[in-house]
């Protein structure tokens, strides 16, 4: 039996720290603590996350589709 490759041919965001989006999360929770939790001042920190976490998931798909058995 062959052994799995130490390092995956892409990188892991089974944990939030590995996405590529780890910055946008940690300038939203610090927006966060920064005004006692009033979301409306954090806004554009969400928008941006949620827009980097779109693409960041359009990504995974098209990857995940060119490796696809049944294409």
């Amino acid at each position: 039996m062959a052994s799995r490759a130490a390092t995956p041919p892409y990188p892991s965001a089974a944990r939030i720290a590995d996405s590529p989006c780890f910055p946008q999360y940690t300038a939203s929770l610090k927006c966060l603590e920064e005004y006692g939790s009033d979301k409306s001042k954090c806004q554009e920190h969400f928008d941006v996350y949620k827009e980097c976490k779109k693409k960041e998931r359009e990504a995974r798909l098209e990857r995940n589709k060119s490796r696809s058995l049944f294409s």
